[in-house]
């Protein structure tokens, strides 16, 4: 395919999927509201951005900061710190605090992302799991895309503490759980049993729809500064956001019992962290609406993708499948191409820890596994699916799709 039969497709894509793009644009102000009027009622001032060292004892800023977050997710209380150093941590730390020998953890939306495979442990080797602290584990699949309301209700038991409920579809190949399906499970998990925490591992999903799932019933929830709340500027951490008790007892783990939030200085982080909270709705809409065309364009060369492009998002992953492993390789290597930095190497599978399978990653990223960041990425293993996020200005992706299409086609 010449260079002007790919411009010509891209460009009749993006024609196509305008109407999609306004309505992202209408979300997106809809998301600048709610953080626009958290900095306003918290009255943010140039001297929050100072920071602390050692301790970090009375930290304005980063207390404001966690209030603007609090706020804006519709919490009790929220954590927001750049001592959690990913989306796995801030989950672990979630699933640590409020589970005790004895209890179990029951997820709902099917096996959990790779990495926490050694969070919640199997055998006496998974050193600090939840296993190691005699926590039972059990989860329930999805059903015909959705939850399967009859097998929760019917796996729920004395000991189920914690349901954990992943808003993303992960390296698998179900649908993501948009914010309704939540609301419905949770309000039908709650009449029935009250007492039962349910969490949400919110990963990909901020700002993605009008509601975040504390809205909708769920008690708390946590996430990945690098990824949608971080705006691309965020150079690090990771938020919890829910219950204040739930909260206090999570940030009790993360420094030390009767200090929890008290402590923990901020350094020289927070302008990255206020102002990438500020751009991030603006942020995820164009990473929405480069993930809609990738969608669109791929389709319209006969490759599998998924969401198809008209079709309901709650997260910012696009899934593209191939025929083969050097197609798959192939693809992600132009992504890696038409990165702005580290565009000169070329990544090639390899195992990474936390991972079972071989995985092969584009990520050509000012800030290290930011995923809000134009990123491809996927296990080696058939399908051979690469997830597609991220793209912080759409032009980005643009530009990424005519390198990848011309080496493909």
């Amino acid at each position: 395919m010449t260079t002007l039969a790919v411009q010509n497709l891209i460009e009749e894509s993006l024609e196509e999927i305008e109407p999609i793009i306004k309505d992202n644009k209408k979300m997106a102000y809809r998301n600048f509201s709610k953080v626009m009027q958290a900095f306003l009622d918290n009255e943010v001032s140039d001297s929050d951005f100072a920071g602390t060292t050692g301790y970090g004892y009375n930290d304005i800023g980063r207390d404001k900061l966690e209030d603007i977050y609090r706020d804006v997710f519709r919490a009790e209380d929220a954590l927001v710190r750049s001592q959690i150093i990913s989306g796995t941590h801030a989950i672990s730390l979630v699933l640590l605090s409020l589970l005790r020998r004895g209890d179990e953890l029951l997820y709902i939306t099917g096996t959990p992302y790779d990495t926490l495979e050694k969070v919640v442990g199997s055998s006496k080797d998974d050193i600090g799991s939840l296993y190691d602290e005699g926590v039972s584990y059990r989860e329930v699949e999805l059903k015909d895309g959705t939850f399967d309301i009859t097998g929760i209700m019917e796996a729920i038991n004395d000991r189920t503490r914690v349901i954990g409920i992943q808003r993303s579809r992960g390296y698998s190949l179900r649908a993501s759980t948009t914010v309704d399906e939540i609301e419905a499970v949770c309000r039908t998990i709650k009449e029935a049993h009250p007492e039962v925490i349910i969490f949400v591992d919110n990963c990909y999903g901020e700002f993605v729809e009008e509601r975040e799932p504390l809205e909708a019933g769920a008690d708390i929830m946590a996430g990945s500064l690098i990824k949608n709340p971080g705006g691309g500027l965020a150079k690090m951490g990771g938020y919890i956001a829910g219950r204040a008790d739930l909260v206090e007892r999570v940030s009790y783990r993360l420094t030390v019992p009767g200090i929890g939030k008290e402590m923990g200085a901020s350094l020289n982080v927070l302008t990255d962290m206020f102002q990438g909270f500020y751009m991030a709705p603006h942020a995820v809409a164009e990473s929405l609406n480069g993930a809609v065309l990738t969608s669109h364009v791929l389709g319209r060369i006969g490759m599998e993708a998924d969401p198809k492009p008209n079709d309901k998002r709650t997260d910012l992953i696009q899934t593209v499948s191939f025929n083969t492993e050097d197609e798959m390789i192939k693809f992600v290597q132009m992504i890696q191409k038409a990165s702005p930095v580290n565009a000169k190497f070329m990544p090639i599978p390899d195992l990474i820890p936390g991972y079972q399978n071989p995985v092969i990653m584009a990520a050509g990223t000012f800030v290290q596994g930011a995923s809000l960041e134009l990123s491809a990425d996927g296990p080696i293993r058939p399908p051979y699916t690469v997830y597609v996020q991220g793209g912080l200005v759409m032009e980005h992706v643009i530009y990424a799709l005519h390198m990848a299409l011309k080496e493909l086609i």
